[in-house]
């Protein structure tokens, strides 16, 4: 699967992976300004953005994708940084493919698996009938109820798409998603560890990526490293962008 992406700066190759629901999009700030020392890659995953829709959406082909990438850019060995969906996909390819990877970024996510935190927020997109939106305001109309929060409609609206006959739709896969969200909110069954360096950046706000986790991160990926960003939610990197960035040029140095 050839996946649609977008490259900033030169120097080493950092490839950057979004989460549930997101793009590329959302990481061009902080790879713009990461592109002062890396030739940094954002992707969408499969069913996101404008990457192909795919009915099959598991951690093992999204793992290959990002192989098939690699290979297509002659970028290996990589850094590889993921949020959420984004960071199990980039566990799933530094256990599976560990020579591949530099050094490892995740961020506010586990392995072990997550309770299901999307139903709602699924259940909202379905329930837009695009056969009656005529604008992006009916959107935000018809997700208010699921959806209370502004800032995460906000979100979930960048995944609009305008036809070329003036309606509406979802960029994402959403009956992928919906078919395999057990398996993305599942945890990882590789049969494997990765000893590169890896950091866990978790935020302090969160419950992704907890104290709690680390004993089961480390039988995985051994040289772990753990950092927490107070007052950051589950988007670590937009609650706290300065901190977040620090951060991660200290690791990849």
């Amino acid at each position: 699967m050839e996946l649609h992406y977008r490259a900033y700066g030169s120097g080493p190759p950092l490839i950057i992976l979004h989460g549930l629901f997101g793009s590329l999009n959302n990481w061009h700030s902080h790879a713009t300004l990461l592109g002062e020392r890396y030739q940094v890659f954002t992707i969408d995953q499969r069913n996101h953005g404008a990457s192909p829709h795919s009915p099959v959406m598991s951690y093992e082909v999204m793992a290959n994708d990002i192989l098939e990438f690699i290979n297509r850019h002659h970028s290996a060995p990589v850094h590889l940084l993921g949020h959420s969906m984004g960071g199990k996909t980039a566990m799933q390819f530094a256990l599976t493919h560990p020579r591949e990877v530099r050094k490892l970024i995740v961020v506010d996510i586990r392995p072990q698996g997550d309770p299901p935190h999307h139903h709602r927020i699924l259940n909202a997109l379905w329930s837009v009938d695009f056969a009656s939106v005529r604008s992006r305001e009916d959107v935000d109309r018809a997700l208010t109820a699921g959806i209370p929060d502004l800032a995460e409609r906000n979100f979930i609206a960048t995944n609009l798409k305008r036809r070329d006959n003036g309606s509406y739709e979802w960029k994402m896969n959403l009956s992928a998603i919906s078919d395999s969200y057990e398996e993305l909110i599942g945890p990882l069954t590789v049969g494997a560890t990765f000893n590169g360096p890896a950091l866990f950046v978790s935020g302090g706000r969160s419950q992704y990526l907890t104290e709690a986790d680390h004993q089961g991160i480390l039988r995985m990926f051994p040289q772990a490293e753990f950092v927490e960003i107070p007052g950051a939610g589950h988007w670590v990197h937009a609650d706290a962008p300065e901190d977040f960035r620090r951060v991660i040029l200290e690791f990849l140095a």
